[in-house]
């Protein structure tokens, strides 16, 4: 419930966008009439919940009128405006009961920068109140930002019952003095780059452990020393637990299970995949586990896997370039009839295949693909595609392997698209032939321009002796680490899950300079892709690894 101050008027529309957050694990059963209101806005499956905005006399209703939009998944709340500042404080029970005076038996409620503490605790009858008239706990109005909900006295008893529950049950994987945390790694890894993902991870944890503070009393954040708002501080040490899944993908939710009941976590950071991570996606959010920043090349794009969140959309991105190059159009075009599209069986490609064909089919342009067997990395190429028409253009959803036996294939059609996350980027090993008819998707900043960007990362694996095997991967690593780590200090000794994904979403884009492989990362509620866009490029020689890029950064 929002307390109006005095600059709050100009902000009336910022919370009620529609924002869909709801997602299986978080919506309780579906008679849960608390949490459909909370949630989803709604009362039961069509019948949405109305509220009066008394600034306006407009009454708001369903996904509009959702306490989420405003007080977010977790119950604390946020804040919203820089110049123009606004407080939501938490709504879950133990703050809205919460007894204010300092000589309380109750224990000490964990650290919210924006809670509101100079009110009466709230009662049933006094909370109802706040909820359809606008009157806090003190008989005080409330902002004009808190709609005035229409519900009757069975609904408001089970939201009041769903306040109280939310937040209640400690999150997994935090003691005292440790915070546990795994990452995850999906069969078929390359043993070279696992273990210069976690020799990444096990520096940056040593480091961050270097100074542990422990249970030290002091240090307790929630307290009134002068430690109380400490910053970048190991408040409690690190520990990292690795989960190697092995076998098939309808495997792994039973084995991350016995993983997760033997090593509770707080959190999955980092990780590596290739062609699916969705078992891995909605296992972490049947568990309300966020999942931070994984080495993936297919996350999938979908609303209900609100605990996972990606640098970038990887090859799905790459398919939205590829296509908008395809059908972009100047004057005098003819537009391309059809594509052929190359790909091998049970690799990362056939989802970026299966992407761009989406792409292209609604755009009216037929997709011919060519699937080449499974595990012949770099055999069989040459006899696939001898025969291919080359007058179209030619899309390669091929490994480094596969792009260095073209030559074999004969000549260069007259477009060449290859996707760069596949291919080795701008150390892709084609054919000199083949150089000057490729264009390659990029979801990277360009090299010349991130320079700059990776002085410290790359500084930082020098100076710690780590060997550079696969440096986009690791440094996403030490980002996702970094990330984590300042959030943590912001969120000082409140450990809800959901806030960890709420903070990281709201704080990502202050990262102005160290994003890394990236121009720039942002996030807003309920987005999963930090990195929008990529490039289309080509290389500037015959040899070489210059790149040129076709036009500015595109978000498709």
């Amino acid at each position: 419930m929002t307390r109006a101050g005095p600059r709050a008027a100009a902000l009336v529309g910022i919370f009620f966008g529609l924002v869909a957050l709801a997602s299986g694990n978080a919506l309780a059963a579906a008679d849960d009439t608390g949490a459909l209101i909370y949630l989803r806005g709604a009362l039961d499956s069509h019948t949405p919940v109305e509220a009066l905005r008394p600034a306006t006399g407009l009454t708001v209703k369903g996904e509009q009128a959702a306490c989420v939009n405003c007080h977010q998944r977790s119950g604390l709340g946020t804040t919203e405006g820089n110049a123009l500042y606004v407080t939501v404080p938490p709504v879950t029970g133990s703050y809205l009961f919460h007894a204010r005076e300092a000589s309380t038996a109750e224990p000490v409620l964990p650290y919210v920068e924006w809670m509101h503490g100079n009110r009466d605790p709230y009662s049933d009858l006094t909370l109802a109140r706040a909820i359809r008239d606008g009157v806090d706990s003190n008989g005080r109005a409330l902002s004009h930002l808190m709609p005035r909900y229409h519900l009757g006295d069975a609904q408001m008893a089970s939201l009041i019952a769903y306040l109280k529950g939310l937040g209640s049950q400690p999150s997994p994987g935090v003691t005292d003095q440790v915070l546990h945390f795994a990452t995850i790694i999906a069969p078929g890894t390359d043993a070279s780059r696992r273990q210069a993902m976690l020799e990444v991870m096990e520096k940056y944890f040593e480091e961050k452990n270097r100074f542990p503070i422990g249970n030290s009393a002091q240090m307790r954040t929630s307290g009134k020393t002068e430690y109380a708002k400490s910053m970048f501080m190991s408040h409690r040490l690190w520990r990292l637990h690795v989960w190697d899944l092995t076998g098939p993908a309808e495997t792994w939710k039973d084995q991350l299970a016995e993983k997760f009941a033997r090593e509770p976590v707080l959190a999955v950071v980092s990780g590596l995949g290739n062609a699916d991570w969705a078992p891995v996606q909605d296992f972490c959010d049947s568990q309300a586990l966020p999942c931070l920043f994984p080495n993936v090349e297919v996350p999938i794009d979908d609303e209900r896997f609100y605990f996972s969140l990606f640098f970038s959309r990887g090859l799905p991105l790459e398919a939205a370039l590829i296509a908008s190059a395809i059908t972009r159009r100047t004057p005098g075009d003819t537009p391309a009839p059809s594509v052929i599209q190359v790909y091998r069986a049970g690799d990362s490609g056939q989802a970026g295949a299966r992407a761009l064909t989406g792409e292209l089919e609604s755009r009216g342009v037929q997709v011919h693909s060519i699937v080449l067997p499974a595990g012949q990395t770099g055999q069989g190429i040459a006899e696939a595609l001898q025969t291919s028409d080359r007058s179209v253009p030619w899309v390669l959803w091929l490994r480094a392997p596969d792009l260095a036996a073209l030559g074999a294939a004969g000549g260069a059609p007259a477009t060449v698209y290859v996707s760069g996350l596949m291919g080795g980027l701008e150390n892709a090993p084609l054919p000199e032939q083949w150089r000057p008819q490729v264009r390659m998707a990029y979801p990277f900043e360009l090299p010349e321009r991130r320079a700059v960007r990776l002085r410290y990362p790359e500084n930082w694996f020098a100076i710690r002796k780590i060997d550079i095997v696969d440096e986009p991967m690791q440094v996403n690593t030490y980002l996702a680490c970094g990330m984590l780590a300042e959030t943590l200090s912001h969120m000082a000794d409140n450990f809800s899950q959901p806030l960890l994904v709420e903070m990281l979403q709201a704080s990502i884009e202050r990262r102005l300079f160290n994003t890394g492989y990236y121009p720039h990362l942002t996030l807003g509620r309920n987005q999963h892709f930090a990195s929008k866009g990529g490039y289309m490029v080509r290389f500037a020689d015959a040899r070489g690894s210059r790149l040129v890029a076709d036009g500015g950064w595109t978000v498709p």
